[in-house]
Parts: C-alpha cells; sequence; structure tokens
C-alpha cells in the first residue's frame, strides 16, 4: 500500500494560501500540514485554525519563534541582525555574514519573501525556500526566518537586536532607492540597538545575475544596455514629477470580483454552477488612473460622474489618496458603473462577467456643467489624461474642447465589450500621448492585416499623435514619434500574469508623466513596461503602483 503523501505549507490563514492548500489537496491527494511562525507579527490564530480545519486539515502548527531575545537576555549575549534578498549567494555575501558575526553572539538572518522581492523581472532567480536553505549551509548563521513584510522594520520591533549589519553601499543613505534605511534606523534606535556597516561585499547579486544568469531576451539586454549608457537620474525625474498638475477625466468604474469554486455543468440545465467563496471590491477606470499619478505627482484632480445610486461613494473617496480633489458629475437615471468578474478560485481564471451600465450620453445640464469646467479649468493644468471607455460622460463636443485647451494630452480610449464596438477615438484632435492594445488600434482603423508599424503611422496622421505607444501583450510595447518617423521598442517584462486589467491604464499613467517631462522614449517605455509588470502581478487594480517597488525594479534592471 503506497503511504499517503504529506506536505507541509507556510499558511498563513489568508485567501492566498487556503487556494494553495485546496490545489495540493485536490491535486497530488496529499496530507497537508499547516504551519505558521510566529515572529511577533500580526496574526489571528483562531482564524488560522478556523480555516484550516475548514479544509480538513488535521496537523496545524503555530510556532512561536519570538523568544530569540529572551534567551539572548538571559544569557547576557548580543543579537546581531542582517536582512536582504541574497538571491544568489556569493563570496561577498559570505565575508559579509562573517563580520556580522564577529559584531556579537547571535546571528539572525531575515530574508525578503518572494512576493515583496522588487528587483526587476524574474526576480528573485531562486525561491525564499532554495535562499533559506542555502544560507542553512553558512556555519556562522544561528537562525534564518522568511519575513512577512518588504523590509525588516517589523523584524527589528519583535526582534530587538543589538547591532543591525548591512553592507557599505547603504552607509550613504541617499544612494537606498528603497528610501527604507532611515526608517530602519529609526526603528533600531528605538529599541537601543545601532547599525554596522561592513566593507566585504565585493559584487551585488543582481548585476552577476544580470550579466550571467538573465533570463532576458537579447533584444531586452540591448534595450537595457543603450539605457544603462544614458545615465538617467530616476529619482531626480520623480522629484520633477512632483510640480505637475494633472488632470485626470474619464468614468469611475467599481470593478467586483466574485472568487468562486467551479462545480460544473447543471445536471439539468447547460449552466455552468459556481460556488462563490469571497469578493473583492477595486476601484477602476479613471479612478485607478488617478490614484496611480497621484504616487507621482502631488496635485491631481479626478473629474467623473457617478450615478444615482450612491450606495459606493463612500467606497470611492476612501480609496482614493488625499492628494486627489474628487469632483463629480451626478449622472441621472444611470447607476454607478460596475462590472463584475466571476473567478475560478483554483485556476484563476475568469468564467463571465456582467456590467450594471447606462452608456447613454449625459443630459443637456449636465453636459452644460461639464463643458463649463472644462472651459475654466483647462489651461490651468500642466497634463491632461483622459481615459474614455464610452460610457457616455465624454461627448464629441467635449473631446474637441479638451484637444484644443490641454497644454499636454494623454488618452487611453477603450474598445470593450461593454461599447460593443461604437466608441472611437477619432473625436480627439492633436494629441501628445496615445496608449492602446493592438486589437484596439485594428479596430479603430478597421484593418485586421495590415502590418503594425504601417497601422501606427496611419492613425498617427489621421487624429495627430505625437507619441502613438500600441501594447501587444507577451510582444512588449511599440511608441511611434511622429516627428522623427522613428519607432521605439520594448519587449515585455512581466513574468508573473494574475490579471491583464488595468495593465494599460498603469502604463499610461506613467508614460503620459514622462513623455510631459520630455524623458527618452525608449527609458519612457521601459518604466512604463516595468510599472505595468507590477499591475498585471495582482487581480483588477487590487494594488496601485508602488513607487518604491518601481524605483527599485528600475535600479536592478540597469545595474
Amino acid at each position: 500500500m503506497t503511504q499517503k503523501r504529506r506536505i507541509v505549507l507556510a499558511y498563513s490563514g489568508g485567501l492566498d494560501t487556503s487556494i494553495i492548500l485546496k490545489w495540493l489537496q485536490k491535486n497530488y491527494n496529499a496530507e497537508v500540514i499547516c504551519y505558521t511562525a510566529d515572529i511577533g507579527q500580526v496574526i489571528d490564530k483562531k482564524k488560522i485554525i478556523k480555516n484550516a480545519k475548514k479544509f480538513g486539515v488535521k496537523n496545524i502548527i503555530i510556532k512561536d519563534l519570538k523568544n530569540i531575545k529572551k534567551r539572548s537576555f538571559l544569557k547576557k549575549q548580543k543579537i546581531v541582525l542582517c536582512h536582504g534578498v541574497f538571491d544568489l549567494i556569493h563570496i561577498g555575501h559570505i565575508k559579509h555574514f562573517a563580520s556580522a558575526k564577529k559584531l556579537g553572539d547571535i546571528l539572525v538572518v531575515s530574508i525578503t519573501p518572494d512576493q515583496y522581492v522588487n528587483k526587476g523581472p524574474g526576480r528573485p532567480i531562486f525561491s525564499q525556500t532554495l535562499r533559506s536553505e542555502f544560507l542553512q549551509n553558512i556555519s556562522c548563521i544561528d537562525f534564518i526566518l522568511v519575513n512577512n513584510k518588504p523590509t525588516s522594520i517589523n523584524v527589528i520591533n519583535q526582534l530587538k537586536p543589538d547591532i543591525y549589519c548591512k553592507g557599505s553601499d547603504y552607509s550613504i543613505h541617499k544612494n537606498d532607492v528603497t528610501g527604507e534605511i532611515k526608517n530602519e534606523i529609526k526603528a533600531l534606535n528605538k529599541h537601543g540597538g545601532v547599525i554596522r556597516y561592513t566593507n566585504d561585499i565585493t559584487n551585488s547579486s543582481s548585476k552577476l545575475i544580470n550579466e550571467y544568469y538573465s533570463n532576458l531576451s537579447l533584444n531586452q539586454k540591448k534595450t537595457i544596455k543603450n539605457i544603462k549608457n544614458k545615465k538617467i537620474d530616476i529619482n531626480k525625474l520623480f522629484r520633477s514629477s512632483k510640480k505637475l498638475k494633472v488632470l485626470i477625466l474619464g468614468e469611475i468604474i467599481i470593478d467586483q470580483y466574485f472568487f468562486c469554486e467551479t462545480l460544473g455543468k447543471s445536471g439539468k440545465d447547460p449552466v455552468l454552477q459556481m460556488h462563490e467563496q469571497d469578493e473583492e471590491i477595486y476601484l477602476g477606470g479613471a479612478a485607478a488612473i488617478a490614484g496611480n499619478v497621484s504616487k507621482f505627482c502631488n496635485k491631481v484632480t479626478l473629474m467623473s460622474m457617478i450615478g444615482d445610486n450612491k450606495k459606493y461613494l463612500n467606497f470611492i473617496k476612501k480609496k482614493l489618496p488625499n492628494n486627489v480633489d474628487l469632483k463629480l458629475i451626478n449622472k441621472k437615471n444611470s447607476p454607478t458603473i460596475i462590472k463584475k468578474k466571476y473567478v475560478d478560485i483554483i485556476t484563476n481564471n475568469k468564467v463571465f462577467g456582467s456590467y450594471i451600465i447606462n452608456d447613454s450620453p449625459l443630459d443637456k445640464k449636465n453636459e452644460k456643467k461639464f463643458n463649463y469646467f472644462l472651459n475654466q479649468n483647462l489651461k490651468k493644468y500642466d497634463l491632461v489624461i483622459v481615459s474614455d471607455y464610452g460610457h457616455g460622460f465624454i461627448s464629441n463636443k467635449n473631446a474637441i474642447l479638451i484637444s484644443k485647451k490641454s497644454k499636454f494630452l494623454a488618452l487611453n480610449a477603450q474598445i470593450n465589450a461593454a461599447n460593443r464596438g461604437f466608441h472611437t477615438m477619432d473625436k480627439y484632435k492633436n494629441l501628445n500621448c496615445v496608449i492602446i492594445n493592438e486589437t484596439e488600434l485594428r479596430h479603430e482603423l478597421r484593418d485586421k492585416n495590415s502590418q503594425i508599424n504601417i497601422l501606427m503611422n496611419k492613425l498617427s496622421n489621421n487624429i495627430g499623435i505625437d507619441d502613438l505607444v500600441v501594447t501587444m501583450g507577451s510582444q512588449g510595447a511599440t511608441l511611434f514619434n511622429k516627428k522623427s518617423k522613428k519607432f521605439f521598442n520594448v519587449e515585455a517584462f512581466a513574468t508573473k500574469i494574475v490579471d491583464k486589467i488595468g495593465s494599460g491604464d498603469t502604463m499610461l499613467s506613467l508614460l503620459a508623466i514622462l513623455l510631459k517631462l520630455g524623458l527618452d522614449k525608449t527609458y519612457s517605455l521601459l518604466v512604463g513596461s516595468l510599472a505595468a509588470s507590477q499591475s498585471v502581478g495582482s487581480m483588477g487594480n487590487k494594488n496601485l503602483i508602488d513607487k518604491i517597488k518601481l524605483v527599485k525594479a528600475i535600479d536592478h534592471t540597469l545595474k
């Protein structure tokens, strides 16, 4: 008789690990043991136990690892903490750990978990499990833990190390692209600890990986090499972007995701049966763009519409960042736009969707009100971004006005199932930047077969577009500059795709800002692509662009 498999799962009790738990049981018919390490993070033990038992788990281990400090105190031993990704262990790391151990009695090494590694596409090369195993074989390390946060601050607060040891590259704080070293020192000082720097790391893991282990294509490597030579200071650029006054126009969309267990076809009717397990709500449409832009620009205004049902008004206000000034038009006899997606909880595939929408135009009173706002305010903004979904908010008349009076105009005019192909972008003229996907480009020109470059040139001339960007999924993106007649290409950098929804909006948010500031075209595409790779890594617009994460990804990609 074959013994049943036993699998140990690092279990948080949340949705993600519960999905993995179910998947392991279903696909491997295994006995799953749930393991949770309590290092002082906020955990709900009752929830962990309850959720695990719901799936029939009998062996649930919650281990208290908070007593390292207590043990060391009783023995009057000094604790030294090192923290990092340690994606590729090299001789510099080993010397760093050896030097750190000499500073105290107990050496604890905490590593950044896979989900928070922000070092560019394809990273980490090695999973957190493998990285932990590498470190276990270094004799001077006493304890190893996988952190559950993106920085070491929570570990510092719980462990209260006497010494926090970093490499010499962190000694000049302004060179820290994360900006977190100062916060880590504050947490350290609060507990009476001190920071020390070693001079042993002779090369960075990112540089070694980029040079010898990179899974990037030859074209990606060539692009990166050309950008490196330009020596652009992205931090300086983002400091400049803070001064921009930005107006965002377009429909706010409520994205509802229902996570379901797919039961299969009904026994009586040809109907797919779903068992709802969970629900999440995100801000989409123009609101998502506003949220992303607000990360890089201090003054952002969002002009949009809301339906008679104001059920989601507080949700909208709560989710928008504080530096977004929200202005709304009440569209009478219409609902607030809601787009529902039903997602299979095991595969993360969308099974079907439904819309609550009325895409009729604004009534005369509201149209006049919107027109007045545009006339009074358009010229006050450095950058105008239009996210036009064709749901009745922006009329042809107001589109012409936006085109005439905007200092710098960026557009995303989407074709989707809700507007059924009737929505086109030719109501706008003389645009500075447009981003669409290949399908939208072909639909706009009613051309299924011509080469992309020919179509981009044609659309740019027809409407008057300075920089036209076309995204092509896994093939990346191409920018056509009308003035120079040049094409600029960047391949896709996303390595993990959970949901493509919102990736175009995310890319537009960055490209509009960077092109307004006059940044190099290829560099702009690269930054936009890296930002989009963040977006596709989560459902819908669940997460806005993480500025620190993006800057870090840029920095490590270009090492």
